[in-house]
């Protein structure tokens, strides 16, 4: 499998099953892998002294606390399962990601094809041992994180059973400042963490996940929602649908020209050899047994004939036979 792309719905559903299953379709249909959504129990997740961050603060008037604006953003676990069905008859993979140790449970029960696991959750061990523990692929954003942390994150993981670990490169700000990206980070984590790499993508607009693709990203997610407008804390840094599809597109473009990696000619150009590239031609008129000297031969479109490296090769040889201006020389 190529690149993997994960739509982010998260919490855009705003706490209705029925616009969540919309966005299941909206990620289908502009060629998304997967549509993730979030799973938490609000209580578990958050004190009630929690307060909002922010960017939430700007996003949701409706909610004075972290734990009353969840309270409004939270799907049933029937919903989850009924969201699962529904995506497999869709044909876009489902996944949804935990925050707290019961959501897990219940996710692992009801079946992912790998943990998705949030940049907030890369200092709980208990929950990094559990997850571990289950023997699924995981893939871990690392927003906020320094690199020690990532690295003790990744050693904990793998330490209690996880064997399948790809780090995403993320910047956790709402929406996230270009300047701050860091995108080349990614290099970094690769060649630390010895593991697949991908990026989670903040920022506003899509030419930050395309590029993340160019330099290598196996798994990119980015935030999307139906309307940017709506209410609620991260509509704002989402792509709507339309920009959606055109990020995957382009994706999919950067991965088909990413290549094998070894610089070869392709077939396409190669029926352009004969008018791209130069032979050895006659500067002037030349007779028959006259010398050939830098001063009567010319490089000269199309190249079907003697190849300019051989230049000092022909130089100093006799003509064998009269050349007319521009013709190619023969040896």
């Amino acid at each position: 499998m190529g690149i993997i792309v994960i739509a982010e719905a998260g919490v855009n559903h705003n706490g209705d099953v029925r616009l969540a299953c919309r966005l299941a379709e909206a990620a289908k249909e502009a060629g998304a892998d997967y549509v993730k959504f979030q799973t938490f129990v609000p209580e578990k997740l958050v004190s009630r002294f929690a307060k909002k961050a922010e960017y939430q603060k700007k996003t949701t008037d409706y909610a004075a606390s972290q734990l009353q604006m969840l309270k409004q953003l939270a799907l049933k676990k029937e919903d989850f399962a009924a969201l699962k069905k529904y995506c497999a008859d869709l044909g876009i993979g489902f996944l949804s990601t935990p925050f707290d140790e019961e959501s897990a449970d219940f996710l692992d029960m009801l079946g992912l094809d790998f943990w998705k696991l949030p940049s907030g959750e890369i200092t709980n061990l208990p929950f990094l041992i559990k997850i571990a523990r289950t023997g699924r692929k995981v893939v871990l954003s690392t927003g906020m994180s320094e690199l020690d942390e990532i690295v003790q994150a990744v050693c904990i993981l793998r330490e209690n059973g996880a064997r399948d670990i790809t780090i995403l490169h993320c910047t956790t700000e709402y929406p996230a400042p270009k300047e701050e990206v860091n995108l080349t980070a990614m290099r970094e984590l690769a060649d630390v963490l010895k593991c697949p790499v991908g990026y989670s993508d903040h920022t506003e607009g899509m030419e930050i996940p395309i590029a993340a693709a160019a330099l290598g990203a196996l798994v990119i997610e980015k935030h999307f929602t139906l309307d940017r407008t709506m209410e609620g804390p991260d509509h704002r840094a989402s792509l709507e649908p339309g920009e959606l599809a055109a990020m995957v597109r382009a994706i999919r473009n950067v991965e088909r020209a990413l290549g094998d990696g070894h610089k070869h000619r392709s077939l396409s150009e190669t029926k352009n050899l004969t008018a791209a590239r130069k032979s050895i031609t006659a500067a002037c008129a030349i007779r028959m047994g006259e010398e050939l000297t830098d001063k009567n031969l010319t490089v000269k479109r199309p190249g079907d004939g003697i190849s300019p490296m051989r230049w000092f090769e022909v130089l100093g040889t006799r003509a064998v036979r009269n050349f007319e201006k521009d013709e190619k020389i023969s040896l």
